[in-house]
């Protein structure tokens, strides 16, 4: 008898719980831009060149958040606010270059979900430490490709298991990121997920492949052409991705964001420099002022989508402002997740989105990047940069045209008191947390103050030729000089070829002046004429010269193809001095960057 009761227990547990019942719970899946201004997206309804029907079909059926916000105009604060759901300065991640030790200390989103069942993945641009750590931070499956260089993945374009460790890429990055995201749900249709999908696009280099820039043919900037592309690009993985869930009937189990990061960079200018390295990245903020870098609209005033079939009503336009913290706090509620006050600065925006209450989500959102700060409450917008301070009414003036503080000191005293509330709560406290750049002064003089723009850059490239020696004036110490070679500018890029052809000299640049902590990240983006070798070569403040312990090789292949070069300079002393060596044969140059520990970053046109 005993023994009978026992078999029984196991049997009535197995029936009240079988092993694939259906989880309610809906899949989550985050679509996150990369430096894609405010008006790119054709839903948007604002220029008629950018085309992205599967991000509008997107938007039709949920809702156009026109009031979306970043929380930082720039790409790791940003990043680190949205994963971790409360605002970057409150754990230490103000803006780039800044320690990581705060957000490696915090839960992301994506380890909630994962300890409350949900499978989770990354694909693309991390830019929060190093990608084969990825996977400490809550994601089960990384794919971690944001160039054509190998990248961190621990499963393959078909979703299947690998090692973590270094994968050469089969496809174009935003198109592999999409195909293995698309495998990804192939794999887990059963099981509830959520997916992290951050292109680097439209952000520089830019590198659409001939795909893509075809389908915008006619007179335009290069740069512009090739933002259209890259979008273009990011939109077919939209579509792939959403038909891939109507093909496994997840559509109405699924709810999907669709967010940039910051605004787009303009440079002022929006120069349409050669190659598609550092500077405007082609896309673009209007109507909206101000660029990357700016706590004006145009800097963190993004694309915004929301849909989730079945649930949120189709077809609406959100005039109140929602932020992108909000989207690990409307995650963590619907995955059931039990949290504490203080866990996250956003909001569930479900209720707000089918209809459940009319109110606004916020009753304000709040920024603070380095010397700037900005409040919106309502349609009123505070504005701070250093010792400015502009008041918008953004229901009548959302280009931020008409500074209206001397018109309204008493809304301005009241939204600064509510901001300084606000920021006493962030580390270090205050309005600012350092001093304004020349950038951002520039900027704010030219966007906010209609101060005239300073001149155009020139191109930073000097000519030298194989028998010029090294100048000690100061503009030969601070740019790259071309050397054993000449140098053309063309509509692909730098284009540089040996001084003599047949020579056994080959070409290189070299960058002296500089002082760069290590490890340094170098970041090139070239096509060239033969197969071979680009040599990397520095010194060190203690070094005399060049020494042969002090130069990395990386190989190149003729393909006809731009190749994206990644590697690391060691170095316990700064380096001083970098040379690039260039393959036989003429080599064009898109862009490079040089990526200190910290500081700035040296790229071709600095």
């Amino acid at each position: 008898m005993n023994k009978f009761i026992i078999f029984c227990i196991p049997l009535v547990w197995l029936s009240a719980t079988p092993a694939n019942a259906a989880d309610s719970r809906p899949n989550i899946i985050v679509f996150y831009t990369d430096d894609h201004g405010h008006a790119d997206l054709s839903c948007q309804g604002v220029l008629d060149d950018i085309k992205t029907p599967n991000v509008d079909a997107l938007a039709k059926s949920g809702v156009l958040a026109r009031h979306g916000y970043s929380t930082a105009p720039q790409c790791v604060p940003s990043r680190a606010g949205l994963l971790i759901g409360k605002f970057q300065s409150k754990f230490g991640v103000e803006a780039n270059g800044k320690t990581l030790q705060g957000f490696d200390r915090e839960l992301t989103i994506a380890e909630r979900l994962q300890d409350a069942g949900y499978m989770t993945a990354q694909f693309g641009k991390w830019h929060l430490g190093p990608g084969p750590k990825i996977t400490e931070h809550g994601f089960k499956h990384v794919f971690n490709q944001n160039s054509a260089a190998p990248f961190a993945a621990n499963i393959n374009l078909d979703g299947s298991d690998r090692e973590m460790s270094s994968l050469h890429p089969e496809m174009y990055h935003v198109d592999g990121c999409s195909q293995a995201a698309a495998s990804i749900i192939e794999r887990y249709k059963d099981d509830p997920f959520f997916l992290y999908v951050a292109y680097r696009a439209p952000h520089v280099p830019l590198d659409a492949p001939p795909k893509y820039l075809n389908r915008f043919p006619g007179k335009m900037p290069e740069r512009r052409r090739q933002a259209l592309a890259m979008l273009s690009a990011v939109d077919d993985g939209v579509g792939r991705i959403t038909e891939t869930l109507a093909k496994n009937s997840l559509t109405e189990k699924t709810l999907i964001f669709y967010i940039g990061d910051n605004g787009a960079p303009l440079k002022i200018h929006k120069r349409d420099a050669p190659g598609g390295g550092p500077g405007w990245d082609g896309s673009l903020n209007d109507p909206l002022n101000g660029e990357k870098g700016m706590l004006s609209e145009g800097g963190m005033h993004v694309p915004f989508v929301i849909a989730w079939p079945g649930t949120i009503p189709a077809g609406q336009v959100l005039d109140h402002p929602v932020s992108a913290l909000d989207v690990a706090a409307t995650a963590a509620d619907l995955a059931n997740i039990e949290t504490k006050s203080g866990d996250f600065d956003g909001v569930n925006l479900i209720p707000y989105l089918t209809g459940k209450t009319n109110e606004p989500p916020h009753e304000f959102l709040a920024w603070r990047w380095v010397a700037q700060s900005a409040i919106r409450e309502g349609d009123w917008k505070l504005l701070r940069g250093g010792d400015r301070e502009y008041l918008y009414n953004l229901k009548n003036d959302l280009e931020e045209q008409h500074d209206l503080a001397g018109d309204h000191p008493e809304i301005a005293d009241r939204l600064r008191e509510k901001l300084s509330g606000w920021a006493s709560q962030l580390d270090p406290p205050g309005l600012s947390n350092g001093e304004m750049s020349k950038a951002a002064t520039d900027y704010f003089d030219f966007y906010l103050n209609g101060k005239p723009a300073t001149p155009r850059p020139t191109n930073p490239i000097s000519k030298s030729d194989s028998a010029g020696s090294q100048s000690g004036s100061k503009k030969s110490a601070s740019a790259w000089i071309v050397r054993n070679g000449k140098m053309d500018v063309t509509s692909e890029g730098l284009q540089i070829a040996p001084q003599t052809l047949g020579t056994k000299q080959t070409p290189f640049i070299t960058r002296n002046g500089l002082r760069l902590a290590g490890p340094v990240s170098v970041n090139m983006v070239v096509k060239t004429a033969t197969s071979g070798a680009i040599g990397l070569c520095w010194r060190n403040s203690a070094d005399k010269g060049f020494v042969a312990a002090k130069r990395i090789n990386v190989g190149v292949e003729k393909s006809g193809q731009w190749q994206t070069i990644q590697t690391s300079l060691p170095g316990d002393s700064p380096i001083i001095h970098v040379r690039v060596h260039l393959p036989a044969g003429t080599t064009s140059i898109k862009s490079i960057e040089l990526k200190p520990a910290h500081g700035k970053t040296v790229t071709l046109t600095q």
